[in-house]
């Protein structure tokens, strides 16, 4: 069965480049275009969760905070794939319970790397 990954932004683009980065590698692959929509889609197994930091209604640390609030996905990995790279930005999510951080603009071999070393 193939592991499935939420890919939250606002930017339908860059949901676009991440979704065909992981279905292309085999992965099942769920959209959601800010933190509240992936909240309300977020059902069942999901086996990490890819997000944007800047996004609207509701930006993606709160989205992390609000997930690891949730038992079923306390330990669920969460990148941040994000054009923010300030040290306190990194820290603030890794706070909030973030596993990763990729800055964009992101190459497709090092997206799939970090996948492969946290989806188990």
């Amino acid at each position: 069965m193939s592991k499935r990954i939420m890919t939250v932004d606002d930017s339908s683009s860059v949901r676009q480049m991440v979704g065909f980065t992981l279905k292309d590698a085999g992965y099942e692959v769920i959209e959601a275009v800010d933190g509240k929509d992936a909240l309300g889609k977020l059902s069942g197994t999901v086996d990490m969760i890819i997000t944007d930091l800047n996004m609207p209604n509701m930006d993606g640390i709160e989205l992390i905070r609000q997930v690891r609030a949730l038992p079923a996905y306390k330990f669920v990995p969460i990148v941040m794939l994000t054009t923010e790279s300030q040290a306190e930005k990194k820290q603030v999510g890794k706070d909030a319970g973030a596993t990763g951080w990729i800055v964009k603009p992101f190459k497709p071999e090092q997206l799939l790397a970090v996948v492969k070393k946290v989806v188990r």
